[in-house]
């Protein structure tokens, strides 16, 4: 006869297993087609016949490659990172990570002719976080937007608070196709980061939102 309890417990470890798995194999496959250029553009029968400019050229295109390479495998790190190492909770405001990470990313916006709005309330409960992946989300989020937004698209960022504390990123103009391997990557790192803390997180391309749902610190505490 099968334990059922024990089949409640491992559900929730074999889904985490699962998603990892298949972010794993998504930045592995990323991975093989800088891989693969460099492997074919490095064939020493070819390079022998370059002169030194074309070999100059060959250098800088490598180094292109190699720098997507390293921050695809850096993305792989991190998701083994964030499923191996608990996180550290804490009850923590949430808004000063809210302005940190808008301010960490506000000059890259204003460059581009973007406008980030920041609609935060002027109070709000402490939620039970880790700082560090919370803000590591936050930016995460905040710099796709980025990248898939155009030049006068407004992107919100939305701060509420009811049964729990809801964090919303959305560019409600921008409708994403594709997303390209580091984009991708990083939303799964972000929901990685979320999800590793018992928050919710949920994102859709069409138009652009992510939600995240952080559980009240007060709702936590005993007497």
């Amino acid at each position: 006869m099968i334990d059922k309890s024990k089949v409640v417990e491992l559900s929730a470890p074999c889904a985490a297993t699962k998603k990892l798995c298949s972010n794993l194999s998504q930045g592995l496959h990323a991975a093989a087609q800088p891989l693969t250029i460099l492997r074919a553009s490095l064939f020493k029968g070819s390079t022998d016949r370059m002169t030194r400019d074309e070999l100059r050229g060959l250098a800088a295109r490598s180094a292109i490659e190699v720098e997507r390479v390293c921050a695809l495998f850096g993305c792989l790190q991190q998701l083994v990172h964030i499923e191996s190492i608990k996180p550290q909770l804490s009850a923590t405001p949430i808004l000063p990570l809210l302005m940190h990470a808008a301010d960490g990313v506000s000059l890259l916006y204003e460059r581009d002719g973007m406008r980030l709005c920041s609609m935060l309330p002027d109070n709000c409960e402490p939620v039970l976080i880790d700082s560090e992946r919370t803000l590591r989300a936050l930016s995460s989020v905040l710099l796709v937007a980025h990248t898939i937004s155009r030049k006068l698209e407004t992107i919100e960022l939305i701060a509420s608070s009811s049964r729990a504390v809801r964090v919303v990123v959305r560019n409600a103009t921008s409708y994403v196709d594709t997303m390209n391997a580091q984009a991708s990557l990083s939303m799964a790192l972000a929901e990685a980061d979320i999800r590793s803390q018992g928050a919710v997180f949920s994102w859709s391309p069409q138009p652009f939102i992510v939600q995240m749902e952080f559980q009240k610190a007060i709702l936590c505490t005993h007497d």
